[in-house]
């Protein structure tokens, strides 16, 4: 992968280096996220009583306005959080592969890396040690440090800025959800849209969770994040 040289130019001063986890350090094509998705719909079905279709529709509406799903049962069902995260993350992780690549271009970034992410922090390391990035993050910054307060709520951004000492104009995000990237655009990050694949498809994922990123929020674009790092440097 070639970038510019404005596209280079864009990260020469980046010091902190911010990464959402689900889709984005590992492929969606491993199906990983897919799975929690099924297990979401099962744990809409039994809070709700709603027959599975009109319970994985909710779902999906929750998770597009809400910013998750689970910010939703919150708020519409008082659903206790850690119930949630403990069943929704019962997961097979054998599919998530290795990953050297992306592990070397990560350890060559200047400066702090970051996880940022609405999961928690027990799925971002099992995650993290199958791709082979454990121990490379200054902190893994999850839905529970929030406050359950998910992005794209600028909440989830301040609070994390405020707890590192964040500039925000010497940062980078990188997210597969580009509403995820308005926030940080805002505050003066350089944003990075992690996409898939352009023939991806799969039947449990909406059309807009696979759009590709457009307007000013969006200032790059890439489907091979490791290829993209190392034209970084």
């Amino acid at each position: 992968m070639v970038l510019s040289d404005s596209a280079r130019a864009s990260f020469a001063g980046v010091t902190d280096w911010v990464f959402d986890l689900d889709n984005t350090l590992y492929p969606r094509e491993c199906n990983l996220f897919a799975q929690i998705d099924l297990l979401i719909s099962t744990y809409m079905v039994d809070v709700t009583g709603l027959p599975y279709a009109e319970a994985r529709a909710l779902q999906k509406s929750y998770y597009r306005e809400h910013g998750t799903t689970l910010h939703g049962l919150m708020l519409h069902h008082s659903v206790d959080p850690e119930h949630f995260l403990s069943t929704v993350h019962a997961i097979d992780y054998s599919g998530v592969p290795a990953h050297p690549d992306l592990a070397a271009a990560m350890a060559a970034l200047p400066g702090r890396k970051f996880i940022l992410t609405n999961g928690d922090v027990g799925h971002a390391s099992a995650v993290c040690d199958k791709v082979g990035l454990g121990g490379m993050f200054t902190d893994i910054f999850d839905i529970k440090a929030m406050k359950y307060k998910p992005k794209p709520l600028p909440e989830a951004y301040t609070e994390f800025f405020a707890l590192h000492g964040i500039d925000a104009k010497k940062a980078a995000m990188f997210d597969d959800l580009e509403k995820n990237l308005l926030v940080p655009h805002e505050n003066g990050m350089v944003t990075v849209h992690v996409v898939a694949a352009e023939d991806f498809e799969h039947d449990q994922v909406e059309s807009w969770e696979l759009g590709r990123g457009s307007g000013p929020h969006i200032h790059h674009v890439t489907d091979d994040l490791a290829g993209f790092l190392k034209a970084v440097m």
